[in-house]
């Protein structure tokens, strides 16, 4: 409130106060006077002061909106002014960290790219060591496993070459000669006279038969191979003319025998020849079942005799002298298969023989290669037991070099998602870069 009306407000209470003594002191007669008196002077007073309240009301009202409005100017003007201040720190700011975030990025980017060039180096150095080691490694595995190869070559292919060589050689030999005695044999067929004398004595051409048979035997097998007169049979007192020793042996030690009987029935054979020339039908089939039962006895007998498996084979060889009698036993139909069904007995003429001789003779050399070569199953096994120890080693060296490829991709992976952080930072001047960062070299080290 102004001073006026506080002045206004104490004159009042003053004339109240007066008026109530005044009152007091007045007789009762003047009292009602007074206090009308005092009540229209209140009264006025009362209106003075509304009148003058509500002039101080408006004039404080008035010099209130006067100082708010200027108070509101002065707050605008310093808040504008604080603004424009606050905007220039700002943007002083803001310049200093951009001018700041430049030379960080320029700064970082120099320094990964002198990080990355020296991983690269680095990397390029540990890939061609290792480059140089392995091809080391290969030149020097690829010469070893060379030497050895040569090695087991040299000895496997000396060893077959040799024992392979002599044994075409052989059979080469035994081939000339059996052509040889083919020859001799067709010299002899065609000497039929002389061949009639000859066999004209039974022993004669018992003789004969042997001697056809050692002569074949001679030139396949060795004497250690063959036996003559052979008691296959133990206890019998029957001696073969000839048996084969196989290289198995029995449970009690005493070698298998082949058992092989030579036998010439020339006189049922020459009974077929002439019923041959005299073109008779009933007499060639009459001579032919003669020749035929004949050849079952023998057969027979060669089995009763000879054959005591296991002592012996299961089967003996009936021999026949003369190719042209071994084809006419052959043309009768079934009497192969029931020698060796009913007898266990197998025919066989100089030509058959000799293929049957040939064949025992490289089964009995391919046992004895068996036999030699577990020396050169041994040289391959240690050959094996490097080569294993050898395919360790190079699994280690590729699980290395595996390794560093991986860490190789790993970097190089790492080096390109630096990169793509990086391209949003502007690259300084080569001279400001240098003057920021060291040299690569300073750097690495």
């Amino acid at each position: 409130m102004s001073p006026e009306l506080w002045l206004l407000i104490a004159l009042a209470a003053l004339n109240l106060l007066l008026g109530a003594v005044l009152l007091l002191r007045k007789p009762a007669a003047d009292a009602g006077q007074a206090r009308a008196e005092l009540l229209a002077a209140n009264e006025r007073l009362e209106r003075e002061l509304r009148r003058e309240i509500s002039e101080s009301s408006r004039a404080a009202r008035q010099e209130l909106s006067q100082s708010l409005a200027t108070f509101q100017d002065a707050l605008v003007k310093q808040g504008a002014e604080a603004t424009r201040t606050q905007n220039a720190q700002i943007d002083a700011f803001g310049q200093q960290l951009a001018l700041l975030q430049k030379t960080l990025a320029d700064t970082l980017t120099l320094q990964l790219q002198g990080l990355s060039e020296s991983n690269a180096r680095r990397l390029g150095e540990v890939r061609t060591t290792l480059e140089t080691q392995l091809a080391q490694m290969q030149q020097t595995n690829s010469a070893k496993l060379d030497e050895m190869r040569r090695t087991v070559d040299e000895k496997l292919q000396t060893t077959l070459e040799t024992r392979l060589g002599e044994s075409f050689k052989q059979v080469a030999d035994r081939l000339e000669q059996v052509h040889k005695g083919l020859g001799e044999m067709q010299s002899l067929a065609q000497g039929v006279g002389d061949l009639q004398r000859v066999l004209t004595n039974v022993k004669t051409r018992g003789m004969f038969g042997e001697v056809q048979l050692e002569a074949l035997l001679e030139q396949v097998l060795t004497t250690e191979q063959y036996g003559r007169q052979v008691e296959t049979r133990p206890h019998s007192n029957q001696r073969v003319d000839f048996a084969v020793r196989f290289p198995g042996r029995s449970s009690d030690g005493v070698p298998v025998w082949l058992p092989i009987d030579a036998k010439f029935p020339r006189e049922d054979y020459e009974r077929l020849l002439e019923a041959h020339d005299r073109a008779d039908a009933a007499g060639v089939e009459l001579a032919a079942k003669a020749l035929e039962a004949r050849i079952r006895l023998e057969a027979k007998t060669i089995a009763a005799s000879y054959l005591a498996p296991p002592h012996t084979t299961d089967f003996a060889i009936l021999f026949l002298p003369i190719e042209s009698l071994y084809a006419e036993v052959l043309r009768r139909p079934g009497l192969m298969d029931s020698l060796q069904r009913d007898f266990r007995v197998t025919l066989a003429g100089p030509t058959t023989l000799l293929a049957m001789l040939n064949s025992l003779h490289m089964g009995f050399r391919t046992l004895a290669l068996e036999q030699q070569a577990s020396q050169v199953w041994k040289v391959l096994g240690a050959v094996k037991t490097e080569f294993d120890r050898y395919g360790k080693w190079v699994e280690t060296v590729q699980e290395q070099v595996r390794k560093a490829s991986v860490t190789l991709e790993n970097a190089a992976t790492r080096s390109n998602q630096m990169r793509r952080a990086l391209k949003v930072v502007e690259a300084l001047p080569e001279g400001e870069a240098q003057a920021l960062l060291p040299p690569a070299d300073e750097a690495v080290a």
